[in-house]
C-alpha cells in the first residue's frame, strides 16, 4: 500500500506541475497573440490554436489527484442519513466504480490513440502536431485515475475494517 501511496503522491505532484505549466503556456500564448495583433495588426494563428490543444493534457492527468482530494463534482446526501459503517461501504463501492470506469475509458482512449497513430493524421493548424498526441492524454489520465481509485479502495476497506472492529 505504501508503494502505491508514494507513486500516487509523485503522480499528483507531476500532474499538478504539468497543469501549472500548461496554464502558463496558455496564458502566454494568448497574451502574445493579443500583443502581436495589437502591434502589427496581424497575428499568428498557432498562438490562438495552442490552448485548446493543451486542454485535454490539462484535464485528464488531474482526474486521479482531484478524486483523492474530493474536488470532483459530487452529490453527497447519503452520508448524513446513514451510519459511519454504511458510509464506508458506499465509499468502497464508489471507488470500485471509479476504477472500473477508468479501465473502460482507458481502453477507449488507448484504441483511439492507436487508431490515430496508425492513420498518421496531423492537426490542420500552423503547428504540425499529430492527432494521436492529443488523444494520448485519455489513456494517461485514466491510468492515473485507476491507480488513485485502487489506493482509495484499499484505504476505504481498511477504514471499514477499523470501524467494524471498534463497534464490536
Amino acid at each position: 500500500m505504501w508503494v502505491l501511496t508514494k507513486l500516487n503522491n509523485f503522480l499528483s505532484k507531476l500532474s499538478y506541475s504539468l497543469a501549472m505549466l500548461i496554464v502558463a503556456i496558455m496564458v502566454m500564448a494568448l497574451s502574445l497573440s493579443a500583443i502581436t495583433r495589437y502591434i502589427s495588426g496581424t497575428g499568428y494563428d498557432w498562438l490562438i490554436e495552442l490552448p485548446p490543444i493543451l486542454v485535454c493534457w490539462l484535464v485528464f492527468p488531474l482526474l486521479g489527484p482531484l478524486l483523492k482530494e474530493g474536488n470532483h463534482i459530487q452529490v453527497d446526501f447519503l452520508s448524513s442519513l446513514v451510519s459511519a459503517t454504511t458510509n464506508k461501504y458506499i465509499k468502497i463501492s464508489m471507488n470500485i466504480t471509479a476504477f472500473l470506469a477508468s479501465l473502460i475509458f482507458f481502453k477507449a482512449g488507448f484504441d483511439a490513440t492507436a487508431l490515430y497513430y496508425r492513420l498518421g493524421q496531423m492537426m490542420e493548424l500552423e503547428l504540425d502536431i499529430p492527432i494521436w498526441w492529443m488523444y494520448l492524454s485519455f489513456p494517461v489520465g485514466f491510468v492515473i485515475l485507476a491507480l488513485f481509485s485502487i489506493e482509495m479502495t484499499i484505504q476505504s476497506i481498511l477504514d471499514a475494517r477499523k470501524i467494524s472492529k471498534e463497534t464490536n
